[in-house]
């Protein structure tokens, strides 16, 4: 296996285990009631909780993923997430522990997205990222096809406390396989990030102006249209992963009548969808922009229209009778939106100088993050507001359902990487001009 291969499997495992440490809150979330005694409000409390620093550390860490090596970044994540995971395994621990450690899971994993996006992109260069990139949101969707279902086996047999230690250890295990075989590939800053797409020099932004003259200002990338139509597709998109995660299991076992190992697999089924909608969006981007083909349509309007997708399976969900159409309907509706995501931090990074990519990532993914402190809390309220709890869920999916359909056409009009790239491009030249010299005699 090439060093490529062993840090992309790597980075794919860490999704896997970031996504598993999303998920165990929700797979838990009727034992965790019955036995801490929670309502329906408190535990979405101590689910957005997860979040309170969740976009704060994804910012900082962003900006910090731009001046220290990915590898110990990456490894220090992971390390905080298995330290956040073990104190519940504690039979004295109650709501308040439970809370803060998912306080500092938030933080530990707040980051982790953006930064395993981040270092794959290190391994490969412009316009043949989407495949890639899709590879590492794969790696997420494989802790709900794989991880969810074992930990489920482990609910079954050991009770919910016990689920989250085999995450924590996991995590370790992790930590020290990267620290073996990750690192930073030859296209990220501290290797110059120069070379071309298939070989071919860059003139613009991708050759990273920040090496001749004065660097690109952070905010000039946060202003183009392909950050901000990332981003707001991205809160759409995370807002219903927030929904899946918290309370889709719930939702299955109590409006639909599936047991607790059954709700464990079904779960998972949002995440094979994204794995074969992922894989294919991204395979299908790399090879319309190997043909030419703008990243406004291979990038902007694919993702945009999965997301649209996502938004109008979501409004079936809870209008389905039928076990196949329902389980179908919650597959494409939890997935068809993460398959977007890939694309836009692909498109953003082709538009992106090397030296500004952690940061316009990381900040991307903080914004967009903001989703998942609301969405559990939310859906909460709403819930316990509403008549009964099917009326509560169907008006939860469908404000998830109207935010999809809302980025996914947001996306596919403003995500242009190749303006947003010359535009910078152009103003970096400008920026490295010297000063014009007064005449003689003047």
């Amino acid at each position: 296996m090439s060093r490529r291969a062993a840090v992309l499997a790597l980075l794919m495992a860490f999704m896997m285990i970031n996504f598993a440490d999303k998920a165990v809150i929700g797979l838990t979330a009727d034992d965790i009631m019955a036995e801490l005694g929670l309502t329906a409000t408190g535990f979405g409390l101590i689910v957005s909780a997860f979040y309170f620093l969740f976009s704060a550390s994804a910012a900082v860490v962003g900006l910090l993923g731009d001046r220290l090596p990915v590898k110990w970044l990456l490894a220090g994540l992971a390390v905080i997430w298995s330290l956040a995971q073990l104190p519940v395994l504690l039979p004295a621990a109650g709501a308040g522990v439970l809370l803060g450690t998912r306080i500092l899971l938030g933080a530990g994993e707040g980051p982790g997205f953006p930064m395993s996006t981040h270092a794959a992109m290190t391994w490969f260069p412009e316009r043949a990222r989407s495949l890639p990139a899709s590879l590492v949101t794969t790696g997420a969707a494989l802790g709900g096809v794989i991880g969810v279902p074992l930990l489920g086996l482990v609910l079954a047999a050991h009770g919910w406390r016990a689920t989250f230690g085999v995450l924590g250890v996991a995590g370790l295990v992790w930590a020290a396989a990267w620290l073996r075989w990750g690192g930073e590939g030859p296209y990220g800053k501290a290797h110059g990030g120069a070379e071309g797409p298939y070989g071919k020099a860059i003139v613009g932004a991708e050759a990273d102006a920040d090496a001749d003259g004065p660097p690109v200002p952070l905010a000039r990338v946060l202003a183009t249209g392909t950050w901000a139509g990332s981003v707001l597709s991205a809160f759409a998109v995370m807002w219903t992963l927030a929904l899946a995660t918290a309370w889709l299991p719930l939702y299955l076992e109590k409006q639909r009548g599936y047991g607790s190992v059954q709700v464990g697999l079904l779960s998972g089924l949002p995440s094979a969808g994204a794995i074969v909608l992922a894989l294919g969006a991204g395979a299908a981007s790399q090879r319309l922009l190997r043909r030419g083909v703008p990243g406004r349509l291979a990038q902007g309007l694919l993702g945009g229209g999965l997301s649209v997708l996502a938004g109008l399976s979501l409004l079936l969900v809870t209008r389905l009778d039928a076990a196949p159409l329902l389980l179908a309907a919650v597959a494409v509706a939890f997935s068809a939106g993460t398959a977007q995501t890939p694309l836009n931090n692909a498109a953003l990074a082709d538009c992106c100088p090397p030296a500004r990519r952690s940061a316009a990532l990381g900040a991307g993914y903080a914004v967009a993050a903001l989703a998942t402190i609301a969405a559990p809390a939310v859906t909460g309220r709403l819930l316990d507001a509403a008549p009964d709890a099917g009326t509560g869920f169907a008006r939860a999916f469908d404000l998830a359902a109207v935010l999809l359909m809302a980025g996914g056409v947001v996306a596919a009009l403003t995500v242009r990487p190749e303006r947003d790239r010359a535009r910078l491009a152009a103003e970096a030249v400008v920026r490295a001009r010297p000063p014009a010299r007064p005449r003689a005699g003047s």
